[in-house]
């Protein structure tokens, strides 16, 4: 049965080839030609209107803005010479995402750059997401260019500076160091770092897609280098201090040892050797314990080598003629519930005596005779328990006991240099009092334009008197004899002190000190020698550290040209 057709209705579809409708054949047409209208507009927006843009986003695929590195100030000693210099070296880096598969190229990166391939392949897999790893830091430029060469891509430089530091171990510990970015780290290097280090300047640079420079376009900003610092150090000296205190610490199988010696009549600092040392050009294997500069930044109890000081003070009180005698028999004397003891029972001594002698006893005694706090209110205004100011990183101030509730040991202690401490350099300046009609010169690190004036801390009737009896401290026979320099008059003194531990002052490890003063009738050099727990025998300050004072002495004056003043024999 057939079913009804619908009228009016066809039910046949158009055939796929039939012609398309004119209207949507004109929407299309229309729609091309406005895209394509669209398009060249847009050509011509960017290439005459708003040509900018185009630059710019073309710049910013291949120019940059490259950092120039500032050279790094010199420092230099007292008279020019060269401490510390900056020498330009390249560092290499690498993009990792552009460095290649290529087994051969990696190899012959990997020799070229002195590394083990493997420990290279791995480095590039752990930076592998980054865009950025350095291949090898400060080569010198004939290196970098050898990995250069290669033109392996990914592979670009950045020059930079490296610090070099031609007198080496001799000066390490006052000149410091720079890290591989070339900031100061240690020492005056650290001190200084603001000043040293300059201000980088700007360039712009065209590069290509592999980073690669093409073309420097211009200079955006010049960079300053940094400027020069000249110590107060005399290279000259400082070979000669360094040289001898190695050699007293190797003969005397010590721990260390310091030797500063400075300019009498300025306070500079003419030398400042330490030991242990290490060598700044190469860290390798580094002993932090080298890196301290025991000068400045250890405090120690100074012993007998403070007594001239102590008997500064006492002297300036005017209560105690030249020929005051005091009875230190027999040797040994009970104050509070210690007992302080004499190397030997000296007897009746006089004033220069007790310092010939070094007698504890004689100026316990002393000290101990006045009411007032004569002594440790001269050693404060020398600048013992203060920072020296010598701008140094880590300066220590030394320790000097609150005036409170002092027991009479204690004050008779500190006149023979115990129950405080101070810096060997802090020692040294504090002397520039007794050759400097009693003004104390404040130490300096830097040299100074002119001679400061200083500060009259005791009079120049005692301070003639003091140096006078330290000129007879120093005599043949005396046990600081070994200190003598023949050709010129020495002033000085021994001092030996037992080190403290956990357990308070060990029996058997000390310090051997000597401060020394040359020549006597003009004052040129004041000197203070530490060897630092001595292992080989003796131990006094007069056998280990006296003899040290006469070479380095000796080595000096003549390097300044001082002429000889006295015809000494050096009595042994």
């Amino acid at each position: 049965m057939k079913a009804p057709s619908r009228r009016g209705v066809s039910s046949r579809k158009p055939p796929a080839d039939a012609p398309m409708s004119k209207w949507r054949y004109q929407l299309l047409v229309g729609l091309v030609l406005l895209g394509l209208g669209l398009l060249v507009w847009r050509v011509i927006d960017l290439h005459i209107v708003d040509r900018t843009f185009l630059k710019g986003q073309g710049d910013a695929r291949t120019v940059r803005v490259d950092p120039i590195p500032a050279h790094r100030g010199m420092i230099v000693d007292r008279n020019g010479e060269p401490l510390a210099i900056s020498t330009p070296v390249v560092t290499l880096w690498a993009n990792p995402q552009d460095l290649p598969d290529d087994g051969i190229l990696r190899l012959q990166l990997a020799k070229a750059l002195g590394q083990d391939l493997d420990q290279l392949n791995e480095r590039i897999d752990y930076y592998a997401d980054r865009e950025f790893m350095y291949l090898r830091r400060r080569m010198t430029p004939a290196q970098a260019q050898s990995v250069l060469d290669l033109r392996v891509p990914g592979v670009h430089k950045r020059e930079e500076y490296k610090r070099y530091y031609p007198a080496g171990e001799v000066i390490a510990q006052l000149v410091g160091v720079t890290n591989v970015d070339d900031q100061g780290q240690e020492g005056l290097e650290l001190a200084y770092d603001s000043y040293l280090a300059g201000e980088p300047g700007r360039r712009r640079v065209l590069k290509d897609r592999r980073g690669q420079l093409v073309r420097d376009l211009e200079v955006l900003r010049e960079a300053e280098p940094g400027g020069n610092l000249m110590l107060s150090v005399d290279q000259r000296l400082q070979y000669l201090a360094y040289r001898e205190l190695k050699n007293a610490v190797d003969e005397n199988g010590a721990d260390g040892g310091v030797l500063v010696m400075l300019d009498a009549r300025t306070g500079e600092v003419l030398a400042m050797a330490n030991q242990p040392s290490y060598n700044p050009n190469n860290r390798e294997g580094l002993d932090p314990a080298g890196l301290r500069n025991q000068a400045i930044v250890d405090a120690m109890e100074p012993g007998s080598v403070i007594k001239p000081l102590a008997m500064s003070a006492l002297l300036e009180t005017g209560r105690f003629p030249l020929n005051t005698t005091v009875n230190t028999t027999p040797g040994s004397m009970r104050i509070d519930r210690f007992t302080i003891r004499d190397v030997s029972n000296n007897g009746v001594l006089d004033l220069a005596g007790i310092l010939r002698k070094s007698s504890n006893i004689g100026m316990a005694k002393l000290t101990l005779s006045l009411d007032e706090p004569v002594v440790p209110d001269l050693y404060r205004a020398l600048g013992f328990g203060q920072s020296p100011e010598t701008g140094f990183p880590g300066e220590a101030t030394g320790t000097m006991p609150a005036p409170v509730r002092w027991s009479s040991s204690q004050w008779a202690a500190l006149s023979y240099g115990y129950g405080l401490s101070v810096s060997p350099l802090q020692l040294a300046s504090a002397f520039t009092a007794i050759v400097n009609d009693g003004r104390r010169m404040p130490a300096s690190l830097l040299k100074q334009p002119v001679a400061p004036e200083g500060e009259q801390v005791i009079s120049a009737d005692v301070a003639a008197q003091v140096l006078n009896m330290m000129d007879k401290v120093v005599e043949p026979g005396t046990g600081a004899r070994r200190a003598l320099v023949p050709g010129y008059s020495v002033a000085g003194k021994t001092g030996t002190v037992r080190k403290t531990g956990s357990s308070g002052y060990e029996k058997k490890t000390y310090r051997s000190l000597f401060v020394g003063i040359a020549p006597v009738s003009d004052p040129r050099i004041i000197a203070v020698v530490m060897i630092d727990h001595p292992r080989e025998g003796a131990y006094y300050g007069g056998a280990i550290a006296a003899p040290v004072f006469s070479r380095i002495a000796g080595s000096a004056l003549r390097v300044l040209d001082v002429p000889p003043d006295r015809e000494v024999s050096v009595d042994e």
